[in-house]
């Protein structure tokens, strides 16, 4: 392959420098924020900001919690419960591709939602450069996933910012719909 096909081939891939280099500028971005959206586990978000914090309670071990949103056929069954797919996603769409190794990518809901895994402690954090694929190219935010033991279930306290300004409150609402509601149905 020439190098000018090989460049172009990998202008919609980020390279490992573009990544590190996004992920440094999200988290600068993270440390000069002051706003919050804070939404507990009954709760809606009330007001957008540039960043989310949530905390969704699930019956479920931190394993099982952690397998699901790291396990390529079982996030696939996750997304299957989402409102996204019950309002129409594309017949046909991308299939969930999920690495299960630090730096990996993965790819959600029909290729909507991508980014790449910085950092897996199995059954205690995920922490992902993550993207809506219509954001501006190199726009990347940070999702951070700690898993806490709560009784005999799991507390997920979930960080996200680094993502783009008046963004915050539709994407507070997808994660409840798109993540916690059908990761409980799927739990259950």
């Amino acid at each position: 392959m020439s190098e000018s096909t090989n460049r172009s081939a990998n202008l919609s891939t980020p390279t490992r420098r573009q990544l590190l280099a996004g992920v440094t500028m999200s988290l600068g971005g993270l440390a000069l924020s002051s706003t919050t959206a804070w939404a507990g586990n009954e709760e809606e978000v009330t007001c957008p900001g540039e960043s989310i914090h949530q905390e969704p309670i699930f019956k479920a071990s931190r394993k099982r919690v952690y397998d699901a949103l790291t396990d390529t056929k079982q996030f696939n069954n996750v997304t299957q419960l989402s409102a996204a797919m019950q309002s129409g996603m594309p017949p046909g769409a991308a299939p969930t591709q999920i690495s299960r190794e630090a730096g990996g990518a993965f790819a959600l809901f029909g290729g909507h939602i991508v980014g790449r895994h910085i950092e897996l402690v199995p059954n205690e954090r995920i922490v992902q450069a993550w993207r809506v694929a219509t954001w501006d190219p190199g726009v990347y935010s940070i999702a951070k996933f700690a898993l806490v033991e709560q009784g005999s279930g799991t507390k997920l306290v979930f960080d996200h910012g680094g993502f783009p300004k008046g963004q915050g409150e539709h994407l507070a609402a997808g994660w409840k719909a798109n993540y916690w509601e059908p990761l409980e149905k799927f739990l259950a």
